[in-house]
């Protein structure tokens, strides 16, 4: 039967859901340094450069699926709060019907567009052919990627993190052993990086498959019959709703982080390298902001739709408490431990002192982006992921793009003022959430 999330003490319901959540998270972060590692114990530098290239293509591609997904987690959740148990086989269907179309749509467009997107990037030369290559495999798998994706946004609806925490890590580890086969003893380079990943990804759908009856046992009501399967205009126009926008904020976000990387990259070799090796820092750090907006994104539909609202806005409040909480710990702790977390990925000088600087602002994003992070997922589960997208763009479009290039200009010796600036994004975002979020509120006392 589908986990009751609305009822219970709220903290133990966010740990339940979050921590298996989280130890995904962390497996697929391990799932794409994997490639990368050893990628790097049997090729040169070319090798290294095409599966680190393709690597972030695939992660752009990635989120922007996680993104589209949220639909199905809000509706499901929001099924399962209001007991409409017959609704969750309706959704999974048009889900998968949706997202079919979906995958197979983008695969043709990234087969067709994959020299293209290497050449966009200002691919190094001699790892033009290997990036192509790797993409262009990695791109097969899409439908298998999309699918993984359905499957854990279904689950999580449900208030299951767990299941998809045991096939990602059945995943992670055929990704490592198949890469060590593949990119050792037979010496495939990046398209064997790219076949393990791929095939892992078969694996991790196989492995779902094979479970579908334990599914059916656990999660009672969501049986799929070809009735369900028929598109319905009315689910699938809720499914984009609350998915585009997510989507595009997910894109739009990894763009400025592009073109923060582009602003790094002119500043000369020392501050790219600082600015890399702190933003991959900070990515295993929003680890747990990423797990809240999940948590509260799900935790809250079930709320709302079994109309718990009070329940709901204390899943947002309890959210924002850990999110911020945890960001704080980590902003004030790096203020001692940059220098020596910097040394263990290089160990030039200047790299660790620009390093050093930029982290000292930039961690404390951990804890504002946390604040607007929980928003966001509340949004979500009312419905109104448009919101999401809207604070983020301006946030990015007026302070985190703008002020990064800003201090590049007026502070080029430092990047404390960089880090400062992707800040002021995040708190700009807190600002314009927080007075969406008591008009919501207020319109809500009216009504009642």
């Amino acid at each position: 039967m589908p986990r009751n999330l609305y009822e219970g003490n709220i903290l133990k319901n966010i740990g339940i859901f979050s921590i298996p959540f989280l130890i995904a998270n962390f497996l697929q972060t391990l799932y794409g340094m994997a490639d990368l590692f050893i990628i790097g114990q049997f090729t040169d530098a070319a090798g290294i450069t095409a599966v680190a290239v393709g690597s972030q293509v695939m992660h752009f591609v990635t989120v922007i699926l996680i993104g589209l997904t949220m639909g199905t987690t809000v509706l499901m959740g929001q099924a399962v709060g209001g007991k409409r148990h017959r609704s969750l086989s309706r959704i999974l269907g048009n889900t998968i019907v949706i997202f079919t179309v979906v995958s197979i749509l983008l695969m043709a467009v990234l087969l067709a567009c994959a020299p293209q997107i290497v050449s966009l990037l200002s691919t190094p030369t001699e790892a033009v052919e290997g990036t192509i290559r790797y993409l262009v495999i990695c791109f097969m798998g899409v439908p298998f990627i999309t699918a993984y994706n359905v499957v854990a946004a279904a689950f999580r609806g449900l208030g299951d993190t767990k299941s998809p925490m045991y096939f990602v890590t059945a995943a992670c580890v055929v990704n490592i052993g198949l890469d060590f086969l593949f990119v050792g003893p037979l010496g495939m380079g990046p398209s064997g990086a790219a076949l393990a990943t791929v095939l892992s990804q078969v694996f991790c759908i196989a492995l779902t498959l094979a479970s579908i009856k334990w599914v059916k046992r656990v999660h009672f009501g969501v049986t799929l019959s070809r009735r369900d399967l028929r598109p319905n205009k009315a689910l699938l126009w809720s499914l984009t709703k609350i998915g585009f926008p997510i989507a595009c904020q997910e894109g739009f976000i990894q763009v400025s982080f592009l073109f923060i990387t582009l602003i790094a990259n002119s500043r000369g070799l020392e501050i790219a390298a600082a600015v890399g090796i702190v933003e991959k820092i900070i990515c295993f750090l929003f680890l747990v902001p990423s797990a809240m907006l999940s948590s509260v994104s799900a935790i809250s539909a079930q709320c709302i739709g079994a109309g718990r609202y009070d329940r709901a806005r204390q899943t947002l409040y309890s959210g924002m408490g850990i999110a911020a909480g945890f960001g704080l710990v980590c902003g004030i702790l790096f203020q001692f431990v940059s220098e020596p977390v910097l040394a263990l990925f290089t160990d030039d000088l200047q790299v660790i002192t620009f390093g050093t600087q930029y982290l000292h602002a930039y961690v404390f994003d951990c804890m504002v982006a946390g604040i607007h992070f929980c928003f966001s997922g509340y949004f979500c589960a009312c419905g109104l992921s448009l919101v999401s997208f809207i604070h983020n763009a301006i946030s990015i479009v007026t302070m985190r793009v703008p002020g990064a290039y800003l201090a590049s200009i007026w502070y080029p010796d430092t990047l404390f003022p960089m880090g400062i600036a992707t800040l002021s994004g995040s708190f700009l975002s807190v600002i314009i959430c927080l007075g969406v979020y008591l008009v919501i509120e207020r319109r809500r006392k009216i009504r009642n």
